[in-house]
């Protein structure tokens, strides 16, 4: 049996490393996005890294939740576990629909995806500003303005009964919201991936071991 997990929108391995989980995680990589490519296609071509001879589970953080959601619908884990993030485009802020339809995202260069320090760790509610920066300073925000694209035009309408949802009662982003089973982390913020990371192992580990 193997985790295999998908970081956040503009993130990638480093946020899972304070995770103590009792089976193998692999992370699997960004790759990037085809010219007009959908969230459907490209994670077909994510999914690609995925052993299927043998059981496994998804992790999907925020945006690698959706991710880990399309995947799931083309592979058959035996388990999703979405960490701050949604399953069905219902659990999104009807903001986020609005900016989708309106395809303004189109219109706006990458390097404005880049937002001040202070405002995005505002926004995500980081605690570790040390590993929040490095991060940042990564991140390839032509991938994020596609990503976002994909995320405020998601149309995914059919939830599973293989989910579990991890939310933070503060998530600024993506608030607790649906029918899907969750597990709330009471002041979890959209970072507690990395800041709540022991109560996040606990629940992940709890759901292995009791199914």
């Amino acid at each position: 049996m193997k985790i295999y997990a998908i970081s956040g929108l503009g993130a990638d391995q480093r946020v899972f490393k304070h995770l103590t989980l009792d089976v193998e995680l692999v992370t699997i990589d960004w790759i990037t996005p085809h010219h007009n490519e959908s969230i459907k296609e490209y994670s077909k071509r994510l999914s690609e890294v995925i052993d299927t001879t043998d059981e496994f589970y998804l992790i999907g953080v925020s945006f690698g939740g959706l991710i880990a959601t399309e995947i799931s619908k083309i592979l058959n884990p035996n388990k999703v576990i979405l960490i701050s993030s949604a399953q069905t485009k219902y659990e999104l802020r009807p903001i986020y629909k609005w900016v989708g339809k309106s395809r303004i995202l189109k219109l706006i260069p990458p390097s404005l995806f880049n937002p001040p320090r202070f405002l995005a760790k505002f926004i995500m509610g980081a605690k570790n500003v040390e590993l929040f920066n490095a991060i940042l300073d990564d991140t390839d925000f032509k991938f994020v303005k596609w990503a976002l694209q994909e995320f405020t035009s998601w149309q995914n309408i059919k939830p599973s009964k293989k989910v579990l949802k991890i939310n933070g009662t503060k998530d600024k982003l993506i608030p607790p919201k649906g029918t899907t089973r969750t597990k709330l982390i009471e002041g979890g913020e959209h970072f507690m991936i990395v800041d709540r990371a022991n109560e996040i192992s606990e629940i992940i580990n709890f759901e292995f071991r009791n199914t």
